[in-house]
């Protein structure tokens, strides 16, 4: 019993041994994430087109929640900007920007979102994101980058971007171009040029000055905040929002309210495709992440529980005025360099914005839009990886067709139909590839008892035996390929006696591959040919067991290669044969 509920709550197990020790590194992690964590939340809630406070809200509830039932020791759990892109895409379509409506439609994503990961976690439903193919993942998130770099276009220069692709973006602002605010633009540009200068320069200098690398590190993940003060206190004392410059504007100083979705059967149904879609995204992203840095500890996540945390975060936003959130790469990033420990730095962040949300934002009033517009186009930047293409184009053409396409629909259509996009490119490149199974014709390697590619080694073959070693489980969608290949081989060959399928790499076979090869069974049986198996998996033996198919099996099942080479030939391999020449 105990062992279940610490399943599900995975804070009981490392709650148990926390140390003063670990105290220490979470808290001092906590703060270097908070820092970096508070313009963050502001701006990405602007890129979703909500009050900037939705942010610090979505960034509170969450990583508690995330605390509790998460399984990663350094993710951190917030809003993100390929998510937060989606989500404006999304609501865009169902309410007007700055409206009550828009809100309350934010929060029923969050939710639609919450439920969706929930239930998949609970039925464990994790192998569902396996679907997405990796190179077509980061061609999707790549694509988004740029998207959501063009996006904050506008606000760097006090124009205003319309439309959710690429060209729409561009179009809009280019007609109105004549109406480009100086102030906006100076102030976007310096804080642009200081927080690349800073994501590369300041720490090398700092530890040049002397200083050792922790306190650098944390100066240097400080430079956003710097950027912060200094265009605020510029707006303020020079008076720039009177001149144009969009400012935050005042915000609450208070907690997370508590809040509720809409159950509207009409706004529900306009919203489940969209948090689908987002909830696929976010779990992808997030375990990615949290695999990647777990490893690095020689740790482990478990993907159907992240689904239940991250499930659970989702649910906590919809409740106390936030958006759909996920596990931020960037965030998660510093969460470890920072030292983080535990799942309780998460908390400890949630803390400090807990406080920043009540105490500092006041101080935030006069924060020009132009600087959020740089924080997002920075940190968005990096997930831009257009090496993708080059690597997909020489290593599959089928890989850098479904890259290239998923950018283009991206950038070309929106983010709802460029992830539409990847994941049914996704399962059709899985579908071609195993639609097409690779099959080896394989001879006996002179003086062992191995089977290879006769086109790639200098083989022993028979004339009366053809040996074919298949690649991929079988099922209904490759079964007319190997069967078609199998009869165009033989076609002709009037010595052959025998074909065995060497089924060493055959998984599974499905009740349509059964068919098939009951079919071909006769088909060769009326051409005096014998149909055998060799090395056929347990499990699949179980199978075909439960089957008349091996009581009509024309040949027979061998237990390895080697001994129906050696049967059916009626020689071994210390007797001379003849070596196949290499193809």
């Amino acid at each position: 019993m105990t062992g279940q509920i610490g399943r599900w709550l995975p804070i009981l197990g490392w709650a148990r041994d926390y140390r003063r020790a670990t105290l220490a590194s979470d808290l001092l992690a906590a703060v270097i994430v908070t820092i970096m964590l508070i313009p963050q939340s502001l701006a990405y809630a602007l890129l979703a087109g909500l009050p900037p406070e939705a942010g610090l809200y979505a960034s509170i509830v969450p990583i508690f929640l995330y605390t509790v039932f998460g399984t990663s020791r350094v993710l951190a759990v917030g809003p993100v900007a390929v998510v937060s892109l989606m989500t404006a895409a999304t609501i865009g379509q169902v309410a007007e920007a700055g409206t009550a409506g828009y809100a309350v439609a934010a929060l029923t994503l969050a939710f639609l979102s919450g439920g969706i990961l929930l239930l998949m976690g609970v039925f464990r439903l994790g192998f569902l994101a396996n679907f997405l193919s990796h190179p077509v993942v980061a061609g999707f998130i790549s694509a988004s980058g740029l998207l959501i770099a063009a996006s904050q276009i506008g606000p760097l220069t006090g124009l205003k971007a319309e439309g959710h692709s690429l060209l729409a973006q561009l179009g809009s602002l280019a007609v109105q171009v004549t109406a480009i605010n100086l102030p906006t633009v100076l102030i976007g540009g310096a804080s642009l040029g200081f927080l690349f200068w800073v994501r590369r320069g300041l720490k090398p200098l700092l530890l040049r000055a002397g200083l050792p690398p922790r306190p650098a590190d944390m100066l240097a993940k400080a430079g956003p905040v710097v950027a912060i003060a200094a265009s605020t206190l510029a707006v303020w004392g020079l008076s720039l929002d009177g001149a144009g410059v969009a400012v935050v504007g005042a915000v609450p100083q208070s907690l997370p309210p508590f809040t509720l979705p809409s159950f509207d059967l009409a706004l529900l149904r306009d919203l489940a495709l969209p948090a689908a879609l987002i909830s696929l995204i976010g779990f992808v992203e997030s375990v990615s992440v949290g695999q990647t840095l777990a490893a690095k500890r020689r740790q482990r996540i478990v993907p159907n529980q992240e689904l239940v945390a991250l499930g659970a975060a989702n649910l906590g936003a919809s409740f106390t005025g936030g958006f759909p959130v996920t596990g931020g790469f960037a965030r998660s990033v510093v969460n470890f360099d920072a030292g983080a420990e535990t799942p309780a730095a998460g908390a400890f962040t949630a803390v400090g914005l807990a406080l920043a949300a009540l105490f500092l934002t006041p101080l935030i009033a006069f924060l020009p839009k132009a600087t959020l517009a740089a924080t997002i186009v920075v940190a968005v930047l990096s997930l831009v990886d257009l090496s993708i293409l080059k690597r997909a184009w020489g290593y599959s053409r089928a890989d850098f067709a479904a890259v290239a396409a998923t950018m283009a629909v991206t950038l070309g259509m929106g983010v709802e139909a460029g992830v539409s996009a990847g994941v049914l490119l996704s399962l059709v490149l899985h579908l071609y590839r195993t639609s097409r199974p690779h099959v080896a014709e394989v001879g006996l390697v002179p003086g062992t008892e191995h089977f290879r590619n006769i086109h790639r080694f200098t083989v022993e073959t028979d004339p009366t035996v053809l040996t074919l070693r298949v690649d991929e489980s079988l099922y209904f969608a490759n079964t007319r390929y190997l069967e078609d290949l199998i009869l165009a081989r033989i076609s002709g060959d009037t010595g052959l006696r025998h074909v065995i399928l060497m089924c060493s790499a055959v998984n599974e076979i499905d009740l349509s591959a059964l068919e098939t090869l009951e079919t071909l069974d006769h088909r060769l049986r009326d051409m005096g040919v014998t149909l055998h198996l060799s090395e056929v998996k347990g499990p699949v033996m179980d199978r075909l067991r439960r089957t008349t198919f091996l009581d009509h099996l024309s040949g027979q099942v061998f237990v390895s290669q080697f001994e129906a080479f050696c049967k059916l030939t009626g020689r071994c391999a210390s007797q001379p044969l003849g070596p196949h020449a290499k193809g």
